[in-house]
């Protein structure tokens, strides 16, 4: 992709001035988990953000230099409020004065299986009065290869503002990873794909403002499909060493020692681990916006569907687990006392989005189980109709137990104290990797 240059149109050159200089105002829509590590960022790099969501009690947070955000110190968020850094609010009319717009907002399943744009649609729509020329607008939201150009140029090309000339249009998918310190917003490499080269140059203007790598690609639909392909190919390979502890458990084979021995092997091989199924934002759904997509072209997504059939019934294979294992000690499941172990998607965050948890949770529940559950990170669940609270003395929980279901692996938990309290553990993350304590009864994945 070329370098700005003064073959640009003057707006672009003067939007990459503005950046340059970090003269620019930038609005970021929607504040959650990519939304304000972003704008925290861009504050941080020396731009004026504006923060914009819906939610009240987020807005009201902010303003208080308060972070509900784990990646997000508070101290950080205080300080850049003093500094006139950073502002949030509810209405959509600051975005009248800001160089450039990222719009970071959810992109959910419906039920059906159909991608829910209604909030790209609905911040698209309410962005529509404040577009100006000499501006920039990006998506951040995961979806289908063909939204940016089906359905947010039409928005900005129906303010008469020529896109590529007058007014900026870029997709650069978020790459957050929730409690990584290692990776971050501000060191993963952004990629970044405009509608014209012009669009791409303006938005990595912006973005290189803040973040130290840059990966122009030739088109939005680049950028659109390769964050799907990341995550498909999480997906798809959590499916086939699930699909191996299935075969394993058939053979009578140790799948944990089968993994770390194949990891041995320094080329040709990456290691995953199986478990409960698939959590997250983005790993359980984003595949499937690829496989809706692809029907509109007749073409069947057989290794995406197949994946996601291996990792959505994880959950009933672990419940079935555990009822073959309380049979072995003479218990049915109906009437037990069942702990769950770790109710967030991944081990040491509180986010539980798509947790694979709150699925074992609810078909235990079904089947009769009296269930209770304990997670250091997260103190209440809401799901579908029922809720619940952490107990706080886990040993306490585990002893009055009938059986312990450990489903994430949260650090600084000791399980094998816990192992040692309980009757029976159903061990689905290999947490207790070290052996089973002795007069433990441990039954693994």
């Amino acid at each position: 992709m070329p370098s700005p240059s003064t073959a640009l149109p003057d707006k672009a050159r003067q939007l990459i001035e503005r950046f340059s200089s970090r003269q620019a105002s930038v609005g970021v829509i929607g504040l959650g988990y990519v939304g304000l590590p972003l704008a925290v960022t861009l504050a941080n790099a020396g731009f004026h953000v504006v923060g914009i969501d819906l939610t009240p009690e987020k807005v009201a947070q902010v303003r208080a230099g308060e972070s509900y955000i784990e990646d997000v110190p508070s101290e950080d968020v205080r300080r850049l409020i003093s500094a006139g850094k950073l502002e949030a609010s509810t209405s959509f009319d600051a975005l009248a004065r800001v160089d450039g717009v990222s719009i970071c907002v959810p992109t959910p399943l419906r039920k059906t299986g159909d991608p829910d744009l209604s909030f790209i649609i609905s911040a698209t729509q309410a962005l529509r009065p404040h577009l100006h020329a000499g501006m920039v607008v990006i998506l951040e939201s995961t979806t289908y290869p063909g939204t940016t150009r089906e359905m947010l140029l039409p928005e900005l090309q129906a303010t008469g503002l020529k896109v590529g000339e007058d007014l900026f249009l870029a997709f650069s998918p978020e790459r957050v990873d929730p409690g990584r310190t290692d990776w971050t917003t501000l060191n993963t490499p952004k990629v970044i794909g405009g509608l014209t080269p012009a669009c791409t140059e303006v938005a990595a203007a912006m973005y290189g403002g803040a973040m130290q790598n840059i990966v122009r690609v030739s088109s939005v639909e680049v950028a659109e499909m390769t964050k799907l392909l990341e995550n498909t190919f999480r997906a798809v390979n959590i499916a086939m060493v699930n699909e191996m502890a299935l075969m394993c458990n058939r053979l009578g084979i140790d799948v944990w020692e089968v993994i770390e021995a194949a990891a041995s092997k320094p080329f040709g091989f990456m290691k995953f681990t199986p478990g409960p199924g698939l959590g997250g934002h983005c790993i359980p759904i984003d595949p499937l916006y690829l496989s809706w997509k692809l029907k509109s072209v007749k073409y069947t997504a057989r290794i995406i569907d197949l994946a996601s059939e291996i990792n959505t019934g994880m959950p009933r294979y672990v419940v079935a687990r555990v009822q073959d294992s309380l049979n072995e000690i003479g218990k049915a499941l109906k009437g037990t006392r069942m702990l769950v172990l770790g109710v967030a998607y991944k081990p040491n965050i509180s986010d539980t989005r798509e947790s694979p948890a709150l699925d074992v949770i609810g078909l235990l529940r079904e089947k009769g189980a009296e269930v209770s559950f304990y997670d250091p990170f997260v103190p209440v669940i809401e799901h579908e109709g029922w809720g619940m609270r952490s107990v706080t003395d886990v040993l306490a929980a585990a002893k009055a137990s009938d059986c312990v279901v450990i489903v994430t692996d949260h650090a600084g938990l000791d399980y094998e104290a816990i192992a040692r309290a309980a009757p029976l553990v159903f061990d689905s993350r290999n947490a207790l990797r070290g052996g089973t304590p002795e007069g433990a009864r441990v039954v693994r994945l």
